[in-house]
């Protein structure tokens, strides 16, 4: 019996001693495992640690102004807010596209010039008919020859129903829907959601219509009165105002948007057709428009020449506008 016993307590001997040594196996492992780790993120700490002295070390970019919904900014030539000024009146109409899209219908039929052919053309021929029984058809044909003339069935015959000289496109409009027609499309001005929808391009965060200081009507004196070796090229510094104010992305809309007219009318004097830009608006337009009328696409008027047809091309409201400080104050007595 005895020797039975000593028999079953032996084996349990030898598991106990495997079991023991397998916990610090583990232990070197595991601090390998946490050493690499702890060299891991030994380093960005230290990076971090670097970092945060140069984050607190720039400058909070200034806010800018908040304005209502009817205020405006006035931008210097080197695009900075130099104070802020509420809109006319006239730029609360209601925006009425069917009366500016039959102004614009107006404007373009009243341009309309008469034409027609001659009252000769087609028929300079000496022509004759070879009578029945010759089995041709009863055509007028050039004397001598069986070349058909004259007739409008015929290649090099007059044209059947051609244009009427006497033909009057014209459209009347009444003056007061001239006025309304205006007023809306100067009220879409205001709206970067419909400048956006006919396509031009601006910064988000400039108020429309660009206001600019009065500065830029005698800017093109200013550049006249340097010597030649330091005056600047009017086109040039006009692109440097545009670049300022942000709207010079329209500019190369326009540029890149030009192409040959399609069809006869590129034989006509009309052989490139260009998109519509930026229109400034000025008090005295002589020497803005020589600073800018080289832009493709860019209208240079002055109070006068605001119309329907101007401030929305194709009848098509929102155009993209600058307008200087004197002649936004003057749109005052406007009445909306």
């Amino acid at each position: 019996m005895r020797t039975a016993k000593k028999k079953l307590e032996e084996p349990t001997t030898p598991i106990e001693d495997e079991k023991a040594p397998e916990a610090p196996e583990e232990k070197p492992a595991a601090k390998k495992e946490a050493a690499a780790t702890d060299a891991k993120k030994a380093p960005r700490a230290k990076k971090t640690a670097k970092e945060e002295p140069k984050r607190a070390e720039k400058k909070p970019k200034p806010a800018r102004a908040a304005v209502s919904a009817n205020q405006v900014h006035v931008y210097s030539l080197e695009g900075e807010v130099v104070k802020t000024i509420e809109l006319p009146s006239v730029f609360q109409s209601p925006v009425r596209t069917d009366l500016i899209r039959r102004a614009v219908r107006a404007f373009q039929a009243n341009r309309r010039q008469p034409y027609g052919p001659n009252r000769k053309a087609g028929m300079r021929h000496s022509v004759r008919w070879s009578g029945k029984g010759q089995g041709v058809s009863r055509a007028p044909r050039i004397r001598g020859t069986m070349i058909g003339a004259q007739a409008p069935g015929t290649v090099g015959g007059r044209k059947g129903h051609g244009p009427k000289p006497w033909a009057d496109w014209s459209m009347k409009i009444n003056h007061k829907e001239r006025l309304k027609a205006r007023n809306a499309a100067l009220a879409a001005l205001h709206k970067p959601e419909t400048v956006s929808r006919r396509g031009h391009r601006f910064e988000a965060e400039r108020t429309l219509p660009i206001v600019v200081e009065n500065d830029l009507e005698g800017l093109w004196e200013s550049l006249a009165d340097k010597k030649d070796e330091e005056r600047v090229k009017a086109t040039k510094r006009g692109a440097e105002v545009l670049k300022a104010l942000g709207v010079y992305g329209d500019i190369e809309r326009a540029t890149a948007g030009t192409h040959i007219r399609a069809g006869r009318g590129k034989l006509r004097g009309r052989r490139y057709r260009t998109p519509t830009s930026v229109l400034l608006v000025a008090m005295k337009d002589d020497g803005v428009a020589r600073m800018f009328r080289n832009f493709p696409g860019v209208d240079v008027v002055n109070l006068s020449g605001l119309n329907a047809e101007i401030l929305a091309p194709g009848g098509d409201p929102g155009r993209l506008a600058i307008f200087t400080e004197g002649a936004l104050e003057a749109l005052r007595g406007w009445a909306a």
